[in-house]
């Protein structure tokens, strides 16, 4: 973990509810894709989770959703303001486990994540697949930085107005390798029992410190509990008892 003042460098609307950020400043805190980082937002008292779909040399960038009043004023904010961000947090992807044909699959602001780790893969030669699911096509955004990394693209809608009709597990290869998997509970408990594969997921869970201090992301797994923000948020196949 790793404490910066980074930069605003632009903050603009991907959807009507969905931002990207790029932060500008000392990002080494930030390490391996699926780690995440903390904001610190004027007149709140907790942090601001929120994951890490880019990493420059020395700029990150985030992708967010407006759904309270921190994630609000953040897309109220301007090119030029700072940020107090706490960076490297949480464990991250493990790359070396992927296999030739890893399959990554990302809901909504589950998508996000998956990005850094695409280009990294894509980097090592992989054959990357990526399966992005969203309740409508209003919401679908990231289609194309995928696809510009040399992924196979497959996108998914609920309502079918855009891609395949459904959701994530519905366009799950069987060939694929290993699986990456961001999302919302219910859709990784799906993938859960529909992969053959081995794989990780990533959970999404409200944090108070977000490095593990105060146990308010508490999970039970076949080991025991674990900490989301500091055991994970990355977990391995078979380790989270869903309930």
């Amino acid at each position: 973990m790793k404490q910066a003042v980074l930069r605003i460098g632009e903050n603009l609307p991907l959807t009507k509810d969905v931002w990207r950020m790029r932060l500008t400043g000392d990002v080494s805190g930030a390490e391996r894709p699926g780690q995440f980082v903390n904001l610190k937002l004027e007149g709140h008292f907790l942090r601001r989770p929120i994951s890490v779909f880019d990493r420059g040399e020395d700029s990150l960038t985030l992708i967010y959703k407006t759904v309270g009043e921190g994630t609000r004023q953040m897309a109220g904010m301007l090119p030029g303001e700072t940020l107090d961000v706490l960076t490297g947090l949480g464990n991250g992807y493990d790359l070396s486990r992927s296999g030739p044909r890893p399959v990554l699959l990302g809901g909504g602001v589950g998508v996000p994540p998956l990005y850094w780790l695409a280009r990294e893969l894509r980097g090592q030669g992989k054959e990357v697949r990526a399966v992005l699911g969203f309740n409508r096509r209003e919401e679908v955004f990231a289609e194309e930085e995928f696809r510009a990394l040399g992924c196979g693209v497959t996108v998914t809608t609920a309502d079918g107005s855009w891609g395949t009709p459904g959701f994530v597990t519905d366009a799950l290869p069987e060939d694929a390798t290993y699986f990456y998997a961001c999302g919302p509970v219910p859709m990784l408990r799906a993938v859960d029992r529909a992969a053959r594969m081995e794989g990780e997921f990533s959970l999404e869970e409200r944090m108070g410190c977000g490095f593990g201090a105060c146990m308010g992301c508490t999970v039970s797994t076949a080991g025991g509990p674990k900490r989301v923000c500091r055991e994970g948020p990355v977990f391995r196949k078979g380790e989270i008892a869903w309930t």
